[in-house]
């Protein structure tokens, strides 16, 4: 990028047109690194969650332990990963999920704890076990709470995803981080735009999958 080039107009739409490809693995690097990070923090808060659940007492340590960890500066959690794992796909991983934990096992525990407990009552005295009851019942009832945990779980790893583009694993932040290396406006306003598209994208796509496994919640509501 020379600087004729960087001080041409503020936003070039023949180097987008120009660039679709890169523009499209980046968006899909940055979709794999939210999804992957999704999965393994939903599966950590369902067993944190459960723990807490069958004993309370460990509720306040962990909500203690992954409070702790949201806190933590991005780029200073990132600094302290990559002497350890590198810049690799595990130390975005690591500081993606550590900042979900929080918001999914909390909403887990609340969405369990809000039902109904003549519910619960009716499902043990059909003979339903303690892991019975969780499993079948009370997370199924509990999905439009745990959902809408998800559902802000999955806005914070997209913007959070772009930070990690200073590893080497930045998805569309690649776009942000190069464009300030090279003052070129085109890639920096790209990577905020395609940031903020995906994650419309995917706050559409997981509401219109609460819809769909929560079909109940609609009824009551034009009821």
């Amino acid at each position: 990028m020379t600087l004729a080039q960087a001080s041409g107009p503020f936003f070039r739409w023949d180097w987008v047109f120009d660039h679709l490809d890169e523009i499209r693995d980046r968006s899909l690097e940055h979709l794999l690194l939210t999804g992957i990070a999704l999965g393994i923090g939903l599966l950590i808060s369902l067993a944190l969650a459960s723990l807490a659940l069958r004993f309370r007492a460990a509720y306040a340590p962990i909500t203690w332990v992954t409070g702790a960890l949201y806190t933590i500066p991005s780029l200073a959690l990132f600094a302290f990963l990559v002497p350890i794992t590198g810049f690799t796909v595990l130390t975005a991983q690591v500081g993606l999920v550590s900042y979900i934990l929080l918001i999914l096992t909390r909403n887990i525990v609340a969405g369990v704890d809000g039902v109904d407990p003549a519910v619960k009552e009716a499902a043990l005295g059909m003979g339903y076990g303690r892991w019975r009851l969780l499993l079948g019942v009370e997370l199924p009832l509990a999905l439009p709470v745990v959902l809408a945990g998800v559902r802000i779980a999955a806005s914070t790893t997209i913007g959070l995803v772009t930070v990690t583009a200073l590893i080497g694993q930045g998805g569309v932040g690649f776009f942000i981080l190069r464009g300030l290396n090279r003052f070129f406006s085109t890639e920096i306003v790209l990577g905020v735009a395609l940031s903020v598209l995906l994650a419309v994208f995917v706050d559409g796509a997981l509401l219109a999958l609460e819809r769909s496994l929560t079909p109940w919640t609609r009824r009551r509501a034009g009821a």
